[in-house]
């Protein structure tokens, strides 16, 4: 499934698109937002692989100012411009955008727009250098004024609390600039998986998984510490582990 993100700030349109791509059955809503500081606040802490983007959002060409900010970030979303207005389409182009579909949407479009998103993805994934597919490479991560080199199997876990990214290593922690986003997808080829919308672990600290309220669990780690698990993630723990 595709996982898309949605900044549009008119709710018909907004439920318009939303609805289109749900009828595709290839593409999962993963979040919504109507203005520029709200989106990019949660595309932070969201997975996603593309963004439908609208360009006129509160203020002139907000969607634009946007798109230019996700391009300084790792592993950036890809971007497709949903918009009423034809005359950007050039910018559009500049900025790799993977499609420009204008309003009123027509259901046949989306469906050509989603085709080249799954094309665009699959090219990526192709590209992808497999850095970490061994347990004793390292991570760079920044902190206030360096950049720390950090064993992946000395990581119990990484956890987003209170607007904060943090490490927790067998021996120390750290208190990160990157999100947890950041380090899921660079951490992918790893025994590191997220297991809940603020925690990420490393499969090879699990000791104890424990049964927990509404289907979800608690995993123990070496170090005695709880994380919880949310039953969005319970599947595929229990596959990567075998159980």
């Amino acid at each position: 499934m595709i996982k898309a993100f949605i900044v549009e700030d008119e709710p018909l349109a907004r439920d318009e698109l939303i609805y289109l791509l749900k009828r595709s059955k290839q593409v999962e809503i993963v979040g919504e937002a109507e203005q520029m500081d709200e989106a990019i606040e949660k595309i932070r802490q969201t997975d996603m692989d593309v963004i439908f983007l609208d360009i006129q959002l509160s203020s002139h060409e907000q969607g634009i100012r946007l798109a230019e900010k996700l391009m300084e970030i790792d592993h950036r979303p890809e971007i497709v411009f949903a918009t009423a207005y034809d005359e950007y389409a050039l910018k559009a182009f500049e900025l790799n955008a993977v499609d420009y579909i204008l309003k009123p949407f027509d259901e046949e479009r989306i469906f050509h727009t989603i085709e080249k998103i799954s094309k665009r993805l699959e090219a990526r994934q192709e590209k992808r250098p497999q850095y970490f597919q061994m347990q004793d490479e390292k991570i760079p991560v920044s902190l206030d004024d360096r950049i720390l080199l950090i064993n992946v199997k000395d990581i119990l876990y990484i956890e987003f609390n209170d607007g904060k990214t943090i490490i927790t290593c067998r021996d120390q922690k750290y208190e990160v600039k990157e999100s947890l986003v950041t380090f899921e997808r660079k951490l992918q080829q790893t025994h590191i998986m997220r297991v809940h919308r603020a925690y990420l672990v490393n499969l090879n600290e699990i000791v104890e998984i424990q049964p927990w309220f509404n289907s979800t669990y608690h995993v123990i780690m070496k170090n005695g510490e709880s994380i919880p698990v949310s039953r969005t993630y319970t599947k595929e723990l229990k596959k990567r582990l075998g159980i």
